[in-house]
């Protein structure tokens, strides 16, 4: 018994998260290293976006807390840096700015998620953990299942999208959003259910996140995003996703 009790704890162990936080403003650095090591998580600090995206970009961090106001580089540059050279790891926006447009700009560059200062800790920590819960939920579904429709091939086991047999960079919450339609075969799923599948019921996103991400989707995929031939919106409920 104490065997089998004991192979959980090394595998948490080996495990444990490395978190990111590039935020110029020492007190909430503490605030959040102190929380989230609490947590069991591993905490890097960057205080400008030129060291945050040289640390990002030497991979070993499952997660970024990016800030929006940065020195020498803002969060937006580093993260439309991050994603146009392919780093798909995922990345919470933090900003003082609640403008719905500062919110847009971070999701449609590819943010998993965009937090307002001053926030609420429980609520970070509730986010960090539905970002990082995502691949062990989807992973083990149909692991090596490959689905192809019509110029599009996804590669499960290996989260690789193709179009007319070239590569896709998706971040990791548009792959999510795109297998959670796969998963449905066909159905319509609504975008209450897509939040709640992707990120989790603690998340307090609006149905707006799912749209922006549909659209960034159809953008990388579809050949007219204007008409698109599977992505298809059901007016009124949801999306779908025909083959």
């Amino acid at each position: 018994m104490s065997a089998l009790q004991s192979a959980p704890e090394h595998q948490q162990v080996r495990r444990k998260r490395r978190i990111l936080v590039v935020e110029d403003d020492p007190s909430i650095n503490l605030g959040l290293r102190m929380n989230l090591e609490a947590e069991g998580y591993v905490v890097e600090v960057a205080e400008d976006g030129e060291a945050g995206l040289t640390r990002a970009k030497e991979g070993e961090v499952d997660l970024v807390i990016l800030d929006v106001m940065l020195p020498k580089l803002n969060g937006l540059e580093v993260l439309r840096e991050l994603r146009k050279q392919g780093h798909t790891l995922p990345i919470i926006m933090l900003s003082a700015r609640g403008a719905e447009m500062d919110k847009v700009v971070g999701l449609e560059l590819g943010a998993e998620d965009y937090i307002t200062k001053p926030f609420g800790l429980a609520e970070l920590l509730a986010r960090v953990k539905a970002v990082l819960r995502r691949d062990a939920m989807v992973r083990p579904e149909q692991a090596s299942r490959d689905v192809r429709f019509g110029d599009i091939e996804i590669r499960h086991a290996s989260r690789q999208v193709f179009r007319a047999g070239e590569p896709v960079e998706l971040t990791a919450t548009e792959f999510d959003v795109l297998w959670c339609l796969v998963g449905a075969a066909e159905g319509v799923m609504t975008r209450e259910e897509i939040l709640a599948h992707v990120w989790g019921p603690a998340h307090h996103g609006t149905v707006r996140t799912i749209d922006n991400f549909l659209l960034q989707l159809r953008n990388k995929l579809e050949r007219d995003p204007q008409d698109p031939q599977h992505l298809v919106t059901v007016r009124g409920v949801g999306y779908r996703l025909r083959s």
